[in-house]
């Protein structure tokens, strides 16, 4: 800014009436707000929380989260209009119809599919992963895996046939890797199949009403129950790598967001994301709780 421009018949009143636009000129990211969503579930509460504290923590923006968004098209939709700026996604959701795709279930190739596409179709900036993917896995009782020495989920195929299958409702009627489709590529059938709500399977098999569940891979309900996760051997399930997405044009107005932004990727596996829902879903834990917590115990937030 330049003074002297200053001079030329401004008064008391001129210079008030300017002080606001000297300062927004100054500092442009004061005040500003950044919305994040997420959905239903535990974990991208979780990563919200953690990136509302890095970036309130390092910049002078305020962040919201807008919680329970009912599915990732939601999510999607809800940036495209502008009503949040920011979530984390996960790389499968290429498989959803958004734009035309290669053939493949190769997990990087899924990664950059969904970082082309939804830059060049829907202006958003596709970061890459977190360091863990949130898919289908099938998981066994610990005791049936230690019985049949299974750690693959082709080491099913002699056994199968004895076992009851506690399974998510829906997949029992998806097309392209639901149970038909699994059958084929595994030559695998289940004694019995139970469906249910995926909330429901780990309990049952917990009390041992089922022997193996379809599970997803940082589920709490894993390590609750003690349950052995196999070896997608034959890579039947389609990856789904978690990212944080942002608006690239939020991106623009506030570079500064992609340095931190950048903080949490390759630093979270699977593993650590299972333990951090196990800390809400089970103990009962707030999300912005375990997200400072996380943050703090590895040196990311003092």
């Amino acid at each position: 800014m330049q003074k002297k421009k200053l001079k030329f018949g401004v008064g008391l009143v001129g210079l008030v009436a300017l002080l606001p636009l000297a300062l927004t000129a100054c500092g442009g990211s004061k005040g500003d707000t950044l919305t994040i969503g997420a959905q239903t579930y535990s974990e991208p509460k979780i990563l919200a929380e953690m990136y509302k504290a890095l970036i309130e923590d390092k910049t002078d923006m305020k962040v919201k989260i807008k919680p329970d968004l009912a599915a990732s098209k939601v999510v999607i939709d809800a940036m495209k209009k502008g009503d949040i700026q920011m979530a984390t996604l996960y790389s499968g959701e290429i498989y959803n119809g958004y734009f035309d795709i290669p053939d493949t279930k190769d997990r990087a190739e899924v990664l950059k599919v969904a970082q082309e596409g939804f830059d060049k179709n829907y202006g958003f900036k596709w970061y890459d992963s977190y360091g863990f993917e949130n898919t289908y896995a099938f998981a066994v009782r610990k005791d049936v895996a230690d019985q049949y020495q299974l750690k693959t989920v082709s080491d099913l195929k002699d056994h199968a046939k004895d076992l009851k299958l506690g399974v998510d409702t829906t997949w029992l009627e998806r097309d392209n890797d639901g149970y038909k489709a699994f059958q084929q590529a595994y030559g695998i059938s289940f004694g019995e199949t139970f469906p249910m709500e995926i909330s429901l399977v780990y309990k049952a098999a917990g009390d041992k009403k089922v022997d193996a569940v379809l599970a997803y891979t940082t589920d709490p309900g894993i390590k609750q129950y003690n349950l052995v996760t196999l070896e997608d051997d034959k890579h039947f399930f389609p990856p789904y790598d978690a990212s944080p997405v942002i608006r690239k044009d939020m991106l623009e107005k506030h570079p500064e967001l992609n340095d931190i932004i950048s903080e949490l990727i390759g630093k979270i596996d699977a593993k650590t994301m299972g333990e951090l829902n196990y800390q809400v879903d089970v103990e009962q834990r707030s999300p912005d709780e375990v997200a400072v917590e996380y943050l703090k115990q590895n040196g990311l937030l003092d």
